[in-house]
Formats: C-alpha cells, sequence, structure tokens
C-alpha cells in the first residue's frame, strides 16, 4: 500500500512524513522545502503477532508494511504547472491512496502562502487542482479512444462503451465533482480505473493541529473552529469524505527516536493517552477497503495485506505464485479460537480447523496454512 501525503506548503505534512517514517526530510517555513519527493516504510502495528509468536515459539515476526510518500507541495495553478505542479501529479499518480494534509494551526513564525488560515479554502484548492488535472486527462484519453477505435475496427463497440462511461466522468468533474464520489457500476468502476484519475484514489484527510490543542485529538466533537470548518464542509460537499483524522504533527516529530519508555513517559508529560500514528495506519486500512491475514509457524509469524473481499487463491498469491498456481486447499483457524485453545494442535483436535477451497472469501483473523502443488 502506498500513500502519497499531500498538502499546501507549510501545511505540516513533511513534519507529520518525518513523524510516521522517522526520517530527516526537509520541513522548513517556507514553501516548496520538499521538492523531490521522500519514501518512508511503515510497520503496520498488530499485536495479535506478539501472542500468535508465543504459541508457536516462532523465531521471528513480520509486519505488514506502509509505504509513505512526502509529495511535493501545491499550490493554485498545479494543474496548469504552476509551483511544482507537473511533479506533484505525476508523482501522485503512483499512489494507492491520498493523505491531505491540512493546517489548523496559528503560527506567525510560519507564512501560509495564501497570508491566513482557511482549512476549507485549502481543501478546495487541492480538490480543484485535481479535479482540473483529472479533467485533461479524461479529456485526452476520449480522443486517445476515438483515434484508436475507427468505426468498423475490432475495438470500436469497446471503445464506444468506455468513452460513454467517461462522457458521464466528464461532466461530473465540470460539476467539480470526485470520480470517488460518482455512482458507478463495478464495470464503470473498472474502466475509470485504467484511467488513473486522481480524484478517484481514496482520500484521508488529516487536521494538522497546534501543541495547545492536542486535547482535540480525544474529544468526539473537539472544540477546534477549524476541525468543525473541515468536517461541515466535507459532509456538504461530499459523499463519502466525511472522516477528519485529527493529529498534532510537531509532537509526533519529536518523538521519533525515543524508546517505548520514554515515549510513554513523554506522552504523560503532555498529558496525552498514547500516540496518534497508528491510529492513522488504521485510517489508511479502512480507506483503502483493506485487511490483514496471517500465516504462522516455528520460523515466523507475518501479517498479509490484502483488499477485503479477496479469495483464498489470490491470497496465496500475495504469498507466492506458486502458491496460486499449485493452490490445493487453505487450512484455516480463526485468531480467536486459537488463543482460546491455546495451539494449532488443540484447535485441530476439536475440529475447530476449517478447509476451504479457492473461492473461500478470506476474513479478518484468519490464520492460514495453504496447501499446494506445483
Amino acid at each position: 500500500m502506498k500513500l502519497g501525503m499531500v498538502g499546501l506548503p507549510n501545511s505540516g505534512k513533511s513534519t507529520l512524513f518525518n513523524a510516521l517514517t522517522g526520517s530527516k526530510a526537509a520541513s522548513g517555513n517556507y514553501p516548496f522545502s520538499t521538492i523531490d519527493k521522500n519514501v518512508g516504510i511503515v510497520n503496520v502495528a498488530d499485536e495479535r503477532l506478539d501472542v500468535i509468536q508465543k504459541i508457536y515459539d516462532a523465531k521471528k515476526i513480520t509486519q505488514a508494511t506502509i509505504e509513505f510518500v512526502d509529495i511535493a507541495g501545491l499550490v493554485k495553478g498545479s494543474s496548469g504547472g504552476g509551483g511544482m505542479g507537473n511533479k506533484f501529479l505525476a508523482d501522485i499518480r503512483e499512489m494507492d491512496g491520498i493523505v491531505h494534509v491540512v493546517r489548523c494551526f496559528d503560527d506567525e513564525n510560519i507564512p501560509h502562502p495564501d497570508g491566513s488560515i482557511d482549512p476549507v479554502r485549502d481543501m478546495e484548492t487541492i480538490d480543484l487542482e485535481l479535479i482540473f488535472a483529472d479533467m485533461e486527462q479524461v479529456s485526452r484519453r476520449i480522443e486517445r479512444i476515438k483515434k484508436d477505435n475507427k468505426a468498423g475496427s475490432a475495438g470500436f463497440k469497446q471503445g464506444q462503451v468506455e468513452i460513454g462511461v467517461l462522457e458521464r466522468v466528464l461532466k461530473h468533474l465540470e460539476e467539480e465533482k470526485l470520480v470517488r464520489d460518482m455512482p458507478m457500476t463495478p464495470e464503470d468502476n473498472a474502466l475509470i480505473k485504467q484511467a488513473g484519475l486522481l480524484t478517484h484514489k481514496p482520500m484521508i484527510y488529516v487536521a494538522n493541529i497546534g501543541e495547545e490543542d492536542y486535547a482535540c485529538i480525544y474529544e468526539e466533537n473537539p472544540q477546534n473552529d477549524y476541525i468543525q470548518c473541515m468536517r461541515k464542509f466535507l459532509t456538504q460537499k461530499y459523499d463519502n469524505n466525511k472522516e477528519v483524522f485529527i493529529v498534532v504533527a510537531k509532537i509526533e516529530e519529536d518523538m521519533v527516536g525515543m524508546d517505548d519508555d520514554e515515549k510513554a513517559e513523554f506522552l504523560e508529560m503532555m498529558g496525552m493517552q498514547s500516540s496518534s500514528l497508528d491510529k492513522l495506519t488504521a485510517a489508511g486500512y479502512r480507506t483503502l477497503n483493506l485487511m490483514s491475514f496471517l500465516t504462522a509457524g516455528p520460523k515466523e509469524v507475518r501479517a498479509w495485506t490484502i483488499p477485503v473481499g479477496t479469495t483464498a487463491v489470490k491470497a496465496a498469491g500475495k504469498i507466492h505464485s506458486d502458491l496460486e498456481r499449485g493452490f490445493i486447499r487453505a487450512e484455516i483457524v480463526n485468531y480467536d479460537i486459537l488463543v482460546d485453545k491455546g495451539s494449532y494442535a488443540a484447535c485441530k483436535d476439536a475440529g475447530l480447523l476449517r478447509l476451504e477451497g479457492k473461492e473461500y472469501i478470506v476474513q479478518e483473523g484468519d490464520i492460514i496454512l495453504f496447501r499446494f502443488n506445483v
């Protein structure tokens, strides 16, 4: 999973990237302190792995990972090449999803490119630039399909179908709406996905608040005008983007390099219950509709990331193509049952081990042993 971190200059996205990845990406208080993209790999915290390791006496644990990419700042006119726009758009097309960091803090020492703090204006700026870029992309694709699939050609009929879908997409974009909010069939979705549209990608909205407002992280209805404005805007304008994730990027960055004891002491000193980064990782899974299945043995306990709805045979292919090609069956035990019984053998003796075929839909918490023959 690759998540691209975007935001206006001085929104705090590079600071948040550093906190997430333990990196030292430039995070200066001036526009375009990020020029080249920065990449960091983050382990996905999963307490189940520690429990399973003890049951199997496994030699190592391998966590699932997320790749975060800190992308050059976006400004008005980026869709037309303004600022670092062309570079930004090329980088973000490679992402599975977008983390949009929105500035929700005041600091006279960190200038805002538009001269004032306004989260709604900032969100609209980026959304509109993505929409304009998608409009151009869709228009070019329609023209290319028309050129490559003349009447009477083998691809003409399918080309007409795709043109019809893309023309509906273009109309939707012209109304300044995001493609991911557009009603579509699974067939439409597959065609649209091929176009690599930016507003089709899932997006996580992150409100980056100031250190003095850290208590907002734990409040169900934070008394912070910036956050309230963000939520109202998203609820009114978009169908599928109502969640606002709250983070204090500067505090999170200050904890980089601390061991667990130091981190716990720092959080207590700040009056914070926990780091918010694990929650952001979980938000990434929800937004991209992902889940984990587990494998276990004396050598290794491991978590594997797959889309929700993945079949057993495709999950096997996530591990190795040979397992998918030679798939025989999946032997599955539920995590909670394994913990309750205490061992794989006890689950088997109790008849709690399930045998599933290729079309079985893998569930969160499944611990799977794949049988195969190549």
